[in-house]
Formats: C-alpha cells, structure tokens, sequence
C-alpha cells in the first residue's frame, strides 16, 4: 500500500495529464489550420512515439504485441477517432459529460471481471461528478445527435477500457517505451482517417508550427507518459475519475485568456466534479 505522501504526488502527476489535454481546444482552435480533426490527433500521437520508440530502444515480448495493439486501440486510435467525430457533431461539453461516466464503467468492469464490488462512496460521487459536468457544460436548448452520441459513448467505453486492461495487462515494457509504442501503433490507426477524411494542410507558418509541436511533446508525449505512470501505480477508478479535469481546464482556460463567461450554475457544477475527483481518489486510495 503506498504511503500517503507518495499516493498525492502520484495522483498530483497523473493530473497533469487531463489538465494538459484540456489545453487541447484552445490550441486548436486559436493556433491550428480549421476543420482538420484527424491530422491533429495523427500529428500529435504519430511524432510523439515515434520519438519514444527510438530513444528507449526497446521491443515488447512477442507474446505482447496483441494486447499492445489493442491498448493502442482503444486509448489512442479509436478513442481520439470517436472524440472527434462526437466533438464536431455534438453541443459544446455533450461528448465530456457522456466522457464522464467513464469511472463508473471501469468500476463495472473491475465488479464483473475481478469480483471488486466498488465502494458506495465511490459509486455516488462519480455520479455527482455526472451530473456536476452537466450543469457545467449543458445548455438548456442543446440538440442531440444520434451519431454523435453513439460515437461520445463507444469512445468512453473505449477509453474506459483501455485504462482498466492497461493495468491489468502488466507490460515488460518501461512506461516510457509503453507509452511510445501505443502512441506510435495509435497513430498509424490514425494515418488513413487524416489522409481520407481530412483536407491536405496547406504550408504553415511558425504560429501553427508551434501549435503541432505542443501538441505532440507536451499534450502526447509527456501528458501519456504521466497518465500511463499513474495507470502503473493507481486503481484504474481513480485514474479514470482525473480525466474529468480536462474539461475543467478547458473550461477554466476558455474563462481566463478567451473571456468565456461562467455563471452560477456553471461554478456549481466546477465545484461538484472537483469535489467528486478528491473523494473517489481518497475512497480508491487503498485500491491502488
């Protein structure tokens, strides 16, 4: 059982894992070429464990390279393929809230597969952390889209998935070679959808250049490393429930350098998924 000072600095660096990918939007829209979804998540997975890769220097066992594949799958490839997808079709904030029951179907997954029935605290204040995304991101004369919803739910049970079975499916590998080969294996699921679906990026200049660049070092390269150390070292509940802080940064960020307003019910809901992520991590903390 880790000790309490080492539990709060693991769980304090797995944070910065969503709190970086919730600079993602502002990025994007601010300094990247528009309407080009798949080649920004191609090029911030692709380089980036490419980069991995060769500085570890380091292959999976033979027998490994199934479930690195399915890892890469479904925490990279298909997961940042659905996002998208569910981003462009959905209101603004639909696809993260249905992104936040994440924790309670990896708590679903861990009652089914290894008999752990979760704690009741657990349970509620994931629930909570549901519904405070909600009154956060939702607007009363949002519209839903058949499409964009299955394709919101199909990546939260990838991503559900790919976190439990990263802990489950114990690697040979270091995190850091792991994480290279899932983003590198990801971002060549990637590479037909940006070649097929995408418009060819026109020349950039040094703004857009930059952009990409933060993109692949910090929000793939260095925020994967963290949330695959914290994967290694926490319950799957636990890291699950930190994802829900990256729509709070992106909250918090469109607030402060875009002026977005927040009104009552918004910071309600902000603190309610911030309580809610303190307690599932102290409920979860003797799970890690």
């Amino acid at each position: 059982m880790p000790s309490r000072l080492n539990f709060w600095l693991d769980t304090l660096l797995t944070a910065l894992a969503p709190a970086i990918w919730g600079s993602t939007y502002i990025v994007t829209t601010q300094f990247l070429p528009p309407d080009r979804p798949f080649t920004a998540a191609l090029l911030r997975c692709l380089p980036s464990g490419i980069l991995l890769v060769l500085f570890c220097k380091r292959l999976p066992l033979s027998r490994e390279w199934g479930r690195l594949l399915v890892l890469a799958a479904l925490n990279i490839g298909f997961f940042q393929a659905l996002l998208f997808i569910a981003a462009y079709r959905l209101p603004g904030g639909m696809a993260a809230v249905i992104g936040s029951i994440q924790p309670l179907l990896i708590m679903a997954m861990a009652w089914l597969l290894d008999k752990r029935r979760p704690a009741v605290v657990a349970i509620t204040a994931s629930i909570f952390a549901v519904l405070g995304m909600a009154a956060l991101l939702l607007s009363a004369t949002a519209v839903m889209d058949a499409v964009g919803l299955a394709a919101a739910a199909t990546g939260a049970i990838c991503m559900a998935g790919g976190t439990y079975l990263s802990r489950r499916w114990q690697s040979s590998l270091p995190v850091l070679a792991f994480t290279g080969w899932q983003l590198l294996l990801g971002g060549l699921i990637l590479l037909p959808l940006s070649l097929l679906v995408d418009a060819p990026l026109p020349a950039l200049n040094l703004t857009q250049i930059l952009g990409y660049a933060y993109l692949s070092i910090v929000g793939a390269l260095l925020a994967y490393s963290l949330w695959f150390r914290g994967i290694a070292r926490l319950s799957p509940v636990a890291v699950s429930s930190l994802g829900l802080l990256s729509p709070i940064t992106a909250v918090i960020l469109g607030w402060v350098v875009l002026d977005q307003s927040m009104r009552g019910m918004s910071l309600a809901g902000l603190l309610i998924v911030l309580t809610s992520v303190i307690v599932v991590q102290k409920s979860m903390r003797n799970q890690a």
